[in-house]
């Protein structure tokens, strides 16, 4: 037993102090990896020591962009027969966000659903699917993945469940198949009530049905349940009331935003329909009060073009230079922005395409300056 156990210790110890381990870490820290890889993987004998430099190792190619030398590492790791199941499910997970960093999507996704078969590493294998088809726009299967993580996550996918079914809403407006995009709809405000977006696709039907009426509802709802999505219906509030021809409902209406949204478009609105009814001088009254009230470039901007049209033409020439300066200030700001990582946009996106989070893009806030 003696002979036994000292043989052992021999065989631990040779093994932790393999010539050919040293080498292949000398190779890497020479910034050779490609021949500290062949070391790495013709060593045969894998144990839970090796075992940790191999992923560790791997994991550091695909941080660092190597994505053929770290799936190499990986698939060289579970080609051992001798491998815990411990360490080949790691290795499984580690090789599957490998080929989602190459883009591998079909074979990532096999590797992740073995994992959940094996019920090895299932949230972070389950997030991954949930990414990989996200990616593919494959949403029956984002719904099915999103349940099965509610068991296992305590954050809430509520939201992400109903930008999905609008996402399916979508594809059914697509193929013109308007009652199963109604159903969708009606499913992802039963997933998450506090949802905009399926209210203002229901008010976007409604309007191409000619039900105007039941747009303004609901694009006022949407409105009222989150402030900073005004921007995005409110044009086609005005443009509702308009066929509906019920401009005077349209001025109230603007006229109490005015008073409890900060948002600079209700005053430029309400400014276009005083100016269509009671004409420039009065839309530049009205205007003008807002504008020492509540400065911002929008606003100017719209009072120059109004006072264009006004008959002193030596101040409307100066305004004109004025206007092109703060057009020109306006072009180069983002219109949009992520709230969770600060991407910056020009359009609307429902999915951040930074942080791939959902409902975090917001218009950005005006610009408030000193008016000299």
């Amino acid at each position: 037993m003696a002979r036994r156990s000292a043989a052992k210790d021999c065989r631990e110890t040779s093994k932790m102090t393999s010539p050919a381990y040293f080498r292949g870490l000398n190779h890497l820290l020479n910034e050779e990896p490609d021949k500290a890889i062949d070391v790495f993987v013709q060593l045969v004998e894998v144990d839970s020591e090796t075992v940790e430099t191999h992923l560790a190792l791997g994991s550091l190619f695909r941080r660092r962009g190597e994505v053929e030398r770290a799936i190499r590492i990986h698939q060289n790791l579970i080609a051992r027969p001798a491998l815990s199941r411990d360490h080949r499910a790691l290795a499984l997970l580690e090789l599957g966000q490998d080929y989602m960093r190459a883009g591998l999507y079909d074979r990532a996704e096999n590797l992740f659903i073995e994992l959940k078969e094996m019920k090895m590493y299932m949230r972070r294998a389950l997030e991954n699917l949930r990414t990989i088809y996200q990616q593919e726009k494959e949403w029956h299967a984002c719904l099915r993945v999103a349940k099965e993580l509610e068991g296992l996550s305590p954050e809430s996918l509520d939201l992400e469940e109903a930008h999905y079914y609008c996402e399916l809403a979508e594809e059914a407006r697509g193929r013109n198949e308007q009652d199963k995009a109604q159903q969708f709809l009606k499913k992802a405000v039963q997933a998450n009530n506090e949802c905009v977006r399926p209210i203002h696709m229901q008010a976007e039907m409604a309007i191409e049905q000619s039900r105007y009426k039941s747009a303004v509802k609901l694009l006022r709802q949407a409105a009222e349940q989150d402030c900073d999505y005004l921007p995005e219906v409110l044009p086609q509030i005005v443009e509702c009331y308009r066929r509906l021809d019920q401009m005077d409902e349209l001025k109230h209406y603007l006229a109490g935003l005015i008073n409890t949204s900060p948002y600079t478009g209700v005053t430029l609105t309400m400014a276009d329909l005083i100016r269509q009814t009671e004409g420039e001088q009065a839309a530049s009254v009205f205007l003008g009060e807002q504008v020492a009230a509540h400065p911002s470039l929008q606003g100017v901007l719209k009072l120059i073009e109004i006072n264009e049209a006004l008959p002193d033409a030596q101040a409307a020439n100066m305004l004109y230079r004025v206007k092109e300066h703060v057009q020109q200030l306006l072009a180069e700001r983002p219109a949009y922005q992520c709230v969770k990582c600060g991407f910056v946009a020009s359009t609307m996106h429902w999915q951040c395409p930074s942080c791939r989070n959902w409902s975090t893009i917001r218009r950005q806030p005006e610009i408030r300056e000193k008016m000299k």
